[in-house]
C-alpha cells in the first residue's frame, strides 16, 4: 500500500546525566519552540476543479502548485497516461462523470471536512523528528484520493495520503475491496492511522530505508524494532497497538506469551535465517501467525513485535545513546546480546 517516487536524491555525574537521559525518554520533550507547522495541501480539492474548469488551465495551476507529485499523480497512481500528454484528459472526463468518483468524494468531504487534527499531530510529529534530527529537510504533505490505489505514496519533497484508505473501518467502500484489502488490513483505515503511517513511511523510505545486506531474520527484527522506537519518540501520545496495527487483544497476547514468542524462535533457529521464504510469515501483516497461539489467536509479524521489544530495552539499558546513534548502529547481534532480552511469559 506504500507507493515509493523518489528522485535520487566522572562517575557520579556520569551516572547522574545518564539518570536525566533515562528520565527524559520517559517524559515528552518540549517541541513548541521548533518552528515546523504542517499544513497538509488538499490536492484532492484542486485536482476536483479540473472538473468545471478548463482542463489546461488547472492541469498547469496543479503542475505549478504542486510540482512533481502531479506528475507522479497521473502517471503512477491513478495511471491514466503520460502527464506530458493531454491524452489522458479523456479519461479523466470520464472518470469524473462516473456514479463511483462522486461517491468517493462525497465520502471523503464528509470524513476530512478539514484536516486541522492531522495538522496538529503532523506538525507535533515534525517538531519531533527536528528535534533529534536537525538537519532534515522535511517534506511538503499532499491529501489525494486514489480510487483505492495507494494509502501513502512519497517523492521528490512531498509525501502524500491516500485519504479513501483512511474513511474508517465501516466505510461502504471496503467490503467490496476484501480481496486486496481483507478485515484485518482496512480496519486499519481510519483517520487515526494517518499521521503514524506519515511517520513510519518517512522513516522506513527516506530517512532509514532498510539495507539490502540485512537479510537474518534478526537484522529485521532489530531493524523494524528501530522504527517502532523511532515512532515511540517522535509519536509519543500515539497507542502502541495503532503503530504496529495491532488490536488491544493482539499487545495483550504478545505481552501474555512473550516467553513462548522468543523462545519458539529460538528452538525453531530462525534468529539467523535468511532465507525469506522461511521468516515471511513473523514480518508480515496477517490476521495471526500460523503454528502460534491456541485457535489463531496469536498476533501477526511477531519478529516485529520482538524487535521493538529487544529495541526498547537496549535503550532502557544504555540511557546515553541518542536516537540518532541507535538509528545509525546496523549491529543487530551487539543490540540483542546488549539489551539482554530474556522475556519470560506474563503466567509463568
Amino acid at each position: 500500500m506504500f507507493n515509493s517516487y523518489k528522485t535520487p536524491v566522572i562517575c557520579i555525574c556520569f551516572f547522574a546525566l545518564a539518570l536525566l537521559t533515562a528520565c527524559g525518554r520517559k517524559k515528552k520533550v518540549d517541541v513548541s519552540d521548533i518552528p515546523v507547522n504542517v499544513t497538509i495541501q488538499r490536492f484532492d480539492k484542486d485536482f476536483d476543479a479540473m472538473r468545471t474548469k478548463p482542463m489546461d488551465q488547472q492541469a498547469g495551476l496543479l503542475y505549478s502548485k504542486y510540482g512533481a507529485f502531479y506528475q507522479d499523480f497521473i502517471e503512477r497512481i491513478l495511471k491514466v497516461g503520460s502527464a506530458q500528454d493531454t491524452a489522458y484528459y479523456k479519461t479523466l472526463r470520464e472518470v469524473f462523470k462516473g456514479k463511483a468518483y462522486t461517491d468517493l468524494k462525497h465520502d471523503v468531504d464528509a470524513a476530512f471536512p478539514d484536516m486541522d487534527k492531522q495538522n496538529e499531530q503532523l506538525t507535533d510529529a515534525f517538531r519531533r523528528i527536528k528535534y533529534y534530527f536537525p538537519q532534515k529537510k522535511l517534506p511538503k504533505v499532499y491529501a489525494y484520493f486514489s480510487g483505492f490505489q495507494a494509502q501513502t505514496s512519497i517523492g521528490d519533497g512531498y509525501f502524500g495520503i491516500g485519504l479513501d484508505l483512511f474513511l474508517g473501518a465501516d466505510s461502504r467502500f471496503y467490503p467490496a475491496l476484501v480481496e486486496s484489502f481483507p478485515h484485518y488490513i482496512s480496519r486499519r483505515f481510519t483517520p487515526d492511522n494517518i499521521a503514524p503511517r506519515v511517520v513510519e513511511g518517512i522513516a522506513r523510505e527516506d530517512m532509514f530505508p532498510e539495507r539490502e545486506q540485512d537479510r537474518s531474520l534478526l537484522a529485521k527484527m532489530v531493524y523494524n524494532g528501530k522504527i517502532l522506537y523511532f515512532m515511540d519518540q517522535t509519536l509519543p501520545d500515539v497507542p502502541d497497538s495503532t503503530k504496529i496495527g495491532y488490536t488491544a487483544q493482539q499487545i495483550k497476547w504478545c505481552e501474555e506469551f512473550k516467553g513462548s514468542i522468543w523462545g519458539y524462535f529460538l528452538e525453531e533457529n530462525l534468529l539467523y535465517e535468511t532465507d525469506y521464504q522461511k521468516i515471511q510469515k513473523y514480518l508480515t501483516e496477517a490476521p495471526f501467525t500460523p503454528g502460534l497461539g491456541d485457535k489463531n489467536d496469536s498476533a501477526p509479524k511477531l519478529a516485529v513485535w520482538t524487535g521493538w521489544q529487544i529495541v526498547k530495552q537496549y535503550m532502557d539499558k544504555h540511557p546515553d545513546i541518542t536516537l540518532p546513534q541507535l538509528m545509525a548502529d546496523h549491529d543487530a547481534q551487539k543490540i540483542l546480546n546488549e539489551s539482554k532480552y530474556r522475556p519470560k511469559d506474563m503466567k509463568e
